[in-house]
């Protein structure tokens, strides 16, 4: 069931706010930081319905209501993700510049539509009804709008059945179209109104919207190309419309006042080749925007898709930025006298540069030619009139509005939701037994969530491509497999030992993996090795952990003995690649080796102190590069600029684990000791002093953008309480990491109807070049993410030592 939108806005007085009050179910509360300067007009927040405490297609949610203090708030209830069952509870709002908004959300089941808010957006199609065919041609009839339309047999262009030929959208700035027919080119509707007009454009005769109005007019000439950011295949140096279909399809999913979608199936979509395959192409478009969203979800991998912008004589073509992280986003944009009018217009296409394979360009469109290697692609188009009301009258202006767009987008703002559900199940003061209960329930849910997703050869949602042999790989496995006999669960180890055999062949050969990278991340997943060998005592696991351990026989290092991060990274030393490495390097000499190699595996931290370590604070800077090369180190010392919380995660997390398999030695149990006692008092210091948790930089809580982290406030918990257990750390450091494991419990946890839980204020992914030059900006604009095995594996091995520091603690 498709539960549809519907918005709520109570007008008029202050009784009949409080009547809408009076009536309605709390769900939720919600804050919203703005992460700039500068203000934020709308701006678009989507919640997943999950996240409020409410199952997928509750009709409740049809229901919701949102305030901000007294002032009611545009709300839209919708299908995101298009599996029929509402997913999503997307806001509409304004910031002012570093302003914290809270908003509260509740079901009010009492207020009428006819209170709705005001629409924004829009989007229809329109068919003939009461003529017939002649031909290729529908004669006679009357348009009228329909929910969905399947192209008859024979449909061709100009064929006077579909109003405008094809599916129509809008926000007050701009109306797009697109030919439901073969030439499927994108097309411009410039408005010289803010309101919404489409549902009169064409009425009056089928070419009239070519001839200017009073709302405005099409603007654009596609001709044979993909018109204003329309897509294709990349064949042969040229794109390649999708043209030859055994059927189409458009179905209307949404209108509402936050954004309108809508859905186009190609059905037998059969390119150059004789293979035929269906497409999914969903559109939407939110309040104050000039945005159109387009998500590509072919049937199975299709080649390389593209999109491009119509070619014009004398246009000017730039680009944005593309010296940046993965994860943010640029453009390719035009601008100059290509209206129909003979006026000026802009036209972009905007992307995230992780879906960027190169711009480029064929004999009528100026081209991005997408990555291949995910399955589908993302990206929007933007079109911009010079004759629109307080239209961008020259390309600088359409560069400014495109450059504040993707830094808006790259940098959103700060979401932290408490939902009805999780008060009530979270009450209660945190003890060993309720540590466990969530340590498991997020186990529980990473199972049902992932199933064999991490596998080799299945496809991985998460990072949107196979699945491969990687540092997260091992690190949620081995979580996962340690929580089996604590809990009595021996489906968790099962899990595990699947997740991690299905890469190992029985000669040792680990699919995906290329010692040839001699990156340093493929060997944290080692560990899984050691302790599967040991288990089993089947060879083939052994012989892949040597084929890694050959690895670091053979890996690069600084001249001071460190192992250099990756071979493309050369002479750099993160904080990272001392947990990726060092553990399983000296649990393979304990295993299996002549313990000779401990010296130089505690030579890694001691590296890392030496030359990442600030003395003033006790925490340690992300990176450094010994040839003070990059863009990121300081030219004097090579260090880079900020304290990452994860990258000090990895770190602090090293040392323990580590110290599991050296603590009988005792110049590396001496030194491991040392650096814990003297890192554990830092991050006590650092510490937030309300909530126990600790900031994506570490020491600029107050600095706008700035967030409470979950990985790395996990991966510190682990570390202290582990240390507690062990008795490397004094009893002091209970209280640190109790405090600490209740605010993750508090502020990242998220409980849900159907009994599974989330954690979520992950960074996504941090790192240093390639882009990605280490200032305080960057490290806002890397995405937060909920559920990503960066965070889940350190939650569930924070809640397992909490749980056991708090038992032992009872039995005291």
């Amino acid at each position: 069931m498709i539960v549809k939108s519907r918005a709520i806005l109570l007008w008029g007085s202050l009784s009949v706010f409080s009547f809408g009050l009076l009536n309605a179910e709390e769900v939720a509360t919600v804050t919203v930081v703005n992460p700039d300067r500068t203000e934020r007009d709308d701006e678009t927040v989507h919640l997943r319905l999950i996240d409020l405490g409410l199952a997928l297609g509750d009709p409740s949610a049809e229901s919701i209501v949102a305030y901000g203090g007294n002032q009611p708030v545009p709300v839209q209830t919708w299908d995101r993700n298009g599996d029929g069952l509402a997913d999503t509870v997307s806001l509409s709002i304004n910031l002012e510049e570093v302003e914290k908004k809270t908003l509260s959300l509740s079901i009010n089941e009492s207020v009428s539509d006819a209170n709705a808010f005001p629409q924004r957006t829009y989007a229809e199609i329109s068919r003939k009804f009461g003529g017939e065919w002649q031909g290729n041609q529908y004669v006679g009839g009357e348009f009228a709008n329909v929910q969905r339309l399947v192209t008859p047999p024979g449909h061709k262009d100009h064929s006077y059945f579909i109003r405008y030929e094809g599916p129509g959208w809008e926000s007050e700035d701009v109306g797009y179209r697109f030919y439901l027919d073969w030439r499927n080119g994108f097309d411009i509707f410039g408005k010289r109104s803010k309101a919404l007009v489409l549902k009169d454009v064409g009425q009056d005769g089928f070419d009239s919207y070519h001839e200017e109005a009073p709302w405005g007019m099409d603007i654009l000439k596609v001709g044979s190309s993909l018109g204003a950011g329309g897509y294709g295949l990349w064949v042969d140096g040229k794109a390649e419309r999708i043209s030859k279909t055994d059927g189409l399809e458009c179905e209307i999913l949404e209108n509402g006042p936050v954004l309108s979608q809508f859905e186009t199936v190609y059905r037998g979509w059969q390119g150059s080749g004789e293979k035929k395959m269906d497409l999914k192409a969903n559109f939407s478009i939110e309040a104050g925007s000039r945005l159109s969203w387009v998500s590509l979800r072919p049937e199975e991998p299709a080649g390389p898709f593209c999109a491009g912008l119509v070619k014009a004589d004398d246009v000017e073509v730039f680009v944005g930025d593309t010296d940046i992280t993965g994860e943010a986003y640029t453009y390719i944009a035009t601008w100059g006298k290509q209206a129909l009018d003979g006026t000026d217009m802009g036209m972009a296409i905007i992307l995230k540069k992780l879906f960027l394979d190169e711009f480029t360009e064929d004999e009528l469109n100026h081209v991005v030619l997408f990555n291949n290697k995910y399955r589908g692609v993302d990206y929007a188009f933007a079109a911009a009139w010079s004759q629109e009301d307080g239209g961008f009258q020259s390309k600088d202006s359409f560069k400014a509005y495109l450059d504040e767009t993707v830094h808006r987008l790259t940098i959103a703002p700060r979401v932290s939701i408490t939902s009805n559900l999780e008060v009530t199940q979270k009450s209660g003061e945190l003890s060993s037994e309720t540590a466990l209960y969530w340590t498991k329930r997020m186990a529980d849910s990473i199972l049902e969530r992932r199933g064999d997703t991490l596998a080799y050869g299945s496809f991985d949602p998460e990072s949107g491509r196979l699945a491969r042999w990687t540092y997260t790989t091992g690190l949620i496995s081995k979580a996962v497999y340690d929580l089996a006999e604590p809990t009595g669960t021996p489906e968790y180890a099962d899990w595990a030992k699947g997740v991690i055999s299905s890469f190992i062949e029985e000669d040792g050969t680990i699919k995906t993996y290329k010692i040839s990278d001699y990156n340093i991340d493929k060997i944290n997943s080692g560990k899984m090795l050691l302790q599967m060998h040991a288990e089993t005592g089947e060879d083939r696991y052994q012989r892949a952990a040597a084929i890694l351990r050959n690895q670091l026989e053979e890996h690069p290092r600084t001249r001071n003995g460190a192992f250099w991060h990756k071979k493309r990274y050369p002479w750099q030393v993160w904080l990272d690649g001392v947990y990726m490495g060092i553990p399983f390097l000296v649990g393979y000499e304990e295993a299996y080796g002549d313990k000779e190699h401990l010296d130089e595996a505690i030579n890694e931290f001691l590296v890392c102190e030496q030359e990442l370590r600030d003395s003033k604070t006790g925490l340690y800077w992300h990176a450094w590069d010994e040839a003070k090369e990059q863009i990121w180190a300081d030219p004097e010392t090579g260090r880079s600029e900020y304290f990452w919380g994860r990258g000090l995660g990895w770190y602090s997390m090293a040392i323990v684990d580590t110290l599991d398999y050296a603590k009988d030695h005792p110049k590396a149990s001496r030194e491991l000791k040392r650096l814990l006692v003297d890192l554990a008092e830092a991050l006590k210091k650092s510490q937030d002093p309300e909530t126990g948790v600790w900031y994506q930089i570490m020491d600029m809580p107050n600095e706008p953008g700035n967030y409470k982290e979950s990985s790395a406030s996990c991966m510190f918990t682990y570390m202290i309480a582990k240390g507690v257990n062990e008795g490397w750390l004094d009893e002091s450091y209970r209280e640190v990491a109790q405090k600490a494991f209740s605010g993750i419990l508090k502020l990242f946890v998220r409980p849900h109807a159907d009994g599974t839980s989330s954690l979520d204020h992950i960074c996504r992914v941090a790192g240093l070049g390639y882009g990605r030059d280490g200032s305080y900006k960057y490290y806002m604009s890397e995405p937060v993410a909920a559920n990503d095995p960066k965070g889940i594996g350190p939650f569930l091995m924070a809640g397992f030592q909490i749980s056991k520091m708090l038992n032992n603690e009872s039995v005291k």
